[in-house]
């Protein structure tokens, strides 16, 4: 494997050394073609990442957001369509990343040749090209699927979402499973440890290059806004560690923010329509937005972390009177507006705040967080791409891989809310907001503006926007439905050499080496501190173990008041026992006892500490394959394996019917199906108990009165789902595994009334959720609909299919059009 790092030895170069360089990678004719069918010529990593597929390698790719990491995925796509017979599937985290690049590709290629699938849109799957979720892929890989001959290359795109905690587990079922001649590319965040996830993939997939630029395309000029001032965050230019934080605003928190002059630069600041709190200067968001606009830093990005925030914002910009549009282009807005809105009914868009949403696009100024309908999302993002919206106030998904690239992005505040407390973001979060500001080919340098705040400490400040420490750690643990999958490909034994073959195993095992070193030296240390405390007249080791029970006892009896008189006899009984012992042990007599002691002391500390690290070695070593063990144990208890007299495991038919259900409720799914527990529903009820298993509420959330649940079997059905997810829990928790969260029934009551056709506007008000949440959460009820309208037998499976029709409709049909 091979490590570059393209900008570090291209910085050495003169400006026609760099352009030898650039040309000496790019001599074949496939290359060159590429070359000549793009806007901008490829940087110095672009080239080496596309010479590396090129020579038959796989690719990691490294590099700041906007840098350009898509062109080597376009050459992948490139050297596939160059080849008669080649395919190539191109996959993305998110479905809304997976229609934008099919777009694209459409675009460049023709309809024909592109496909998508994302689970609920399934076009022209056959196709050379196929743009997916990760998800799809991984499940044509365990269906073995008729649309892998002839597959090529794979693209992985934010492969860093490997990290993610619900759904990271699938990207590396993936790369594990890939048929060996696939070359993966491989596209990511500047992460601080791509060395390492590099060294896996050419573990696991063979010859595999890392490519890693740190290198912006666009440099990022960092400012503070104080008052009305951007005051610069570094001396010099720049984001790097060495670069000093400016002394101005050094001298700034000193003040507290306050502006020279005292009072009387404080009442000028209030005449230009600031607020000054005596501890610092902020402007609102109106004039904030004015601002920017008269120093043509728009476009711009406002994060604010918050969707009510986002919302607030907007409102707050148009009831200042601001306009940031001409008429043309106002009237572009407005076309692009009804035409991507057209089939939604009239009804509907009162509801969906249409008329305020239109008003702020046509003003310049929108929201983007995933409260919105996702159509009104995708509106808001071409008008930016086209330059037509000039703010967005957005939450932190946006940072995540849509391109939307804005001169200028300004970060409200440096903390958000977890969903337990607010903590700091990160630095890598930092890169990913900061990442957006820029437009290559446009901008000269992007900008990040941090609006001043109390208390804000600007060395902080510039450590967070100089490290890029963004580490990538697995999230992967074995599944019920990955089990059984695997072990019907490849049997239990091979398939927990494959489990111990994953990135989380790969980490673990690192982590143990440095462990291991660890302990090899405390263990010298442990033999030179027993040397240190023998005694010639006996076992040292054992009296100073007698002294520590003597002083545990001791400590213990002095905190025992309020105990009864027959615990603390019994105590010092123990006491005086062992007191007796120590006194008649040949050591207590030795002259150096004391010295020995202190010696034994040492020994018996680091002795703890080193049995605490050969645990955690124990805990790490084969880790992911003991998990699965639990995870085989479970399956068998309940009848989805059964292990024959040869050892090996075999799937049952209820085994079988497992490998096709996929989610975080498998087994509870598989189970229900096989008790009947379903059966005799109607299709709303069905729509509602589906809903009830994808549903995650919010942590403030409680559960609807029983009295606004449907009625009649759903109830029954419901009860007995509840009570065999309890027994499910109680079994895996014997098993040592963690269990599961109970059902959610909070938006059963809602989804059932949608599936009866009741109107948007009563299911919003009876859901108490946002028009694009209720769409995120009846998409992922279609998607479980989907499934067993397939695996269910008989009448549940046609129910099933009903239930699915009659949930995709309305803005939910809408949102579902790839």
């Amino acid at each position: 494997m091979e490590t570059t790092y393209s900008e570090h030895v291209t910085d050495q170069l003169s400006p026609s050394e760099r352009y030898a360089a650039s040309r000496a990678r790019s001599r074949s004719p496939q290359l060159d073609e590429f070359r000549s069918l793009l806007r901008f010529d490829l940087d110095p990593f672009q080239l080496d990442a596309c010479a590396s597929l090129e020579a038959g390698r796989s690719v990691l790719v490294a590099a700041p957001t906007g840098a350009g990491k898509t062109a080597v995925a376009e050459f992948a796509v490139h050297l596939a369509m160059s080849t008669p017979g080649q395919k190539v599937f191109y996959t993305a985290p998110m479905k809304a990343l997976s229609n934008q690049k099919y777009n694209e590709l459409a675009e460049r290629y023709g309809s024909d040749e592109v496909g998508l699938l994302t689970g609920d849109t399934n076009v022209n799957s056959r196709a050379r090209i196929v743009v997916m979720t990760t998800e799809v892929l991984r499940n044509m890989l365990y269906a073995d699927s008729d649309l892998l001959p002839g597959l090529a290359y794979v693209v992985m795109d934010e492969v860093h979402y490997l990290a993610d905690r619900f759904r990271g587990a699938v990207w590396e079922e993936v790369i594990i499973h890939l048929p060996e001649q696939v070359r993966l590319v491989s596209l990511s965040a500047t992460v601080s440890n791509a060395e390492e996830f590099g060294d896996w993939l050419q573990a696991v997939r063979g010859d595999t290059d890392v490519i890693v630029s740190e290198e912006r395309p666009v440099p990022l000029e960092q400012h503070v806004l104080v008052r009305s001032k951007l005051v610069d965050l570094f001396e010099g230019a720049g984001r790097d560690s060495a670069v000093k934080v400016n002394p101005e605003l050094v001298q700034l928190a000193r003040t507290g923010g306050r502006p020279s002059g005292g009072r009387a630069a404080a009442d000028r600041g209030r005449r230009h329509g600031g607020r000054f709190s005596g501890h610092g200067f902020r402007l609102d968001r109106s004039e904030v937005v004015s601002m920017l606009d008269g120093r043509r830093l728009l476009p711009a990005i406002f994060f604010v972390f918050s969707r009510a925030g986002c919302d607030q914002a907007v409102k707050q910009v148009l009831r200042a009177g601001i306009r940031l549009t001409e008429a043309w282009e106002r009237e572009e807005i407005r076309q692009v507006v009804e035409e991507r809105t057209r089939t939604l009914l009239d009804e509907d868009l009162a509801v969906l705040g249409y008329w305020e949403w239109l008003e702020g696009l046509q003003r310049g100024v929108a929201a983007h967080h995933a409260g919105l309908l996702p159509a009104f999302k995708e509106v808001v993002e071409e008008l930016f791409q086209r330059k037509l919206v000039k703010v967005v106030f957005a939450t932190e998904t946006l940072a995540l891989g849509i391109n939307m690239p804005a001169r200028t992005v300004v970060l409200e505040k440096l903390e958000k809310f977890n969903g337990e407390a607010r903590v700091p973001i990160t630095p890598g979060e930092y890169t990913q907001l900061t990442g957006r500001a820029g437009r290559r080919g446009i901008d000269v340098e992007g900008h990040s503006v941090i609006q001043w705040v109390d208390g804000m400490d600007p060395q902080a400040v510039a450590a967070l926007a100089s490290r890029r420490s963004y580490p990538l750690n697995s999230s992967f643990r074995p599944t019920y439905n990955m089990a059984v999958n695997l072990i019907e490909q490849f049997g239990r034994e091979r398939t927990r050499e494959i489990l111990e073959s994953s990135f989380a195993q790969f980490q673990a095992d690192r982590a143990v080496v440095d462990l291991a070193r660890t302990v090899r030296k405390r263990e010298e240390s442990l033999a030179g501190y027993a040397t240190a405390m023998e005694c010639h007249l006996g076992d040292f080791a054992e009296y100073a173990a007698l002294r520590r029970q003597v002083s545990d006892l001791e400590k213990q009896n002095s905190r025992m008041q309020g105990q009864s008189a027959a615990a603390k006899t019994r105590v010092q009984r123990q006491l005086a026992d062992l007191r007796q012992r120590m006194r008649r042990h040949p050591c207590h007599g030795c002259a150096e006892r004391e010295q020995h002691a202190r010696w034994a002391e040492r020994w018996w500390r680091l002795k703890r500490e080193t049995d605490q690290l050969n645990s955690q070695i124990r805990s790490r070593t084969g880790a992911v394959a003991r998990v699965f063990d639990r995870v085989s144990e479970v399956l068998i208890a309940i009848d989805y394996l059964r292990v024959g007299d040869d050892g090996q495991a075999v799937l049952t038919p209820h085994g079988r019917r497992l490998r096709r259900i996929y989610g975080e409720r498998d087994l509870l799914v598989a189970e229900s199906l096989r008790h009947g527990l379903w059966d005799g529903l109607d299709a709303p009820s069905l729509a509602a108990m589906a809903c009830a298993l994808v549903f995650e509420p919010r942590r403030d959330e409680v559960d609807p009165p029983e009295h606004l649940l449907p009625r009649g079997r759903f109830r029954q059905a419901l009860d007995a789902t509840q009570k065999l997810w309890a027994e499910l829990d109680d079994l895996e928790r014997e098993h040592r595994l963690p269990g599961s969260d109970p059902l959610s029934i909070g938006l059963a009551p809602a989804m059932h009334s949608w599936a009866r056709g009741q109107s948007l506007e009563w299911v919003l008000e009876q859901a108490d959720l946002a028009a694009g949440d209720f769409v995120r959460w009846a998409k992922q009820t279609i998607d479980l609909l989907d499934q067993l309208s397939i695996v269910a037998d008989g009448e549940l499976g046609r129910t099933a299919r009903q239930a699915l029709d009659a949930v995709r409709r309305g803005i939910v049909a809408y949102s579902s059009v790839g």
